[in-house]
């Protein structure tokens, strides 16, 4: 089964072939550059949008999308939908950890719980399916291990004592949001053969 992606993130090409085992293709290797406008209220409506806005130009392909990011309750949710983007426009991940850091400090907050949200969008002949996972846990003010992206050095996942920066990627894999929405994905794309 080939999958196109939309996304061009190696290491999220790389997850997503190893967990779903198939073929899949960044949209850009075959559609080349074009800008999708995410501008949905939810990680679902996102994924949605870019999953559609690609199958619309392969309509007899199967296109998976996913939006993803961490929620704070005690930051009133934040940063959300806009976790890739909380520090601005075209941030780097270590400019958007250091925000959050910033933001609990801010508030004097040393450890609260937060929880990371992946909703995963398939669109293809047979219509668009969606899928979600979470992982729950604690973020800290500060960053510890250097696995990982985004915010993983300062998230601890329930039942853990230490960050996702800190821990093996073996667990990681086992454990996070995206892996277990795209299990879920796996079925529904098993269903589709």
């Amino acid at each position: 089964m080939k999958i196109i992606l939309a996304s061009s993130n190696r290491g999220k090409i790389k997850e997503i072939q190893e967990l779903l085992q198939a073929e899949v293709v960044p949209y850009k290797d075959i559609l080349g550059d074009i800008t999708i406008i995410e501008n949905g209220k939810s990680f679902q409506e996102n994924a949605m949008i870019k999953a559609k806005a690609i199958f619309e130009r392969v309509p007899q392909s199967i296109v998976l999308a996913d939006d993803s990011g961490i929620s704070v309750p005690a930051l009133g949710g934040e940063p959300g939908i806009y976790s890739a983007r909380y520090a601005g426009e075209g941030a780097t991940d270590k400019e958007n950890l250091q925000k959050l850091i910033s933001k609990l400090q801010e508030k004097n907050i040393k450890k609260t719980p937060a929880f990371y949200t992946a909703a995963i969008a398939i669109a293809s002949p047979k219509g668009i399916f969606t899928t979600h996972g979470w992982m729950w846990g604690e973020v800290i003010d500060e960053a510890r291990g250097d696995r990982g992206f985004g915010y993983d050095p300062m998230f601890i996942p329930e039942g853990y004592e230490k960050t996702l920066g800190e821990l093996d990627e073996e667990v990681k894999k086992r454990i996070s949001h995206r892996a277990k929405a795209l299990r879920l994905a796996k079925i529904v794309l098993e269903r589709m053969v």
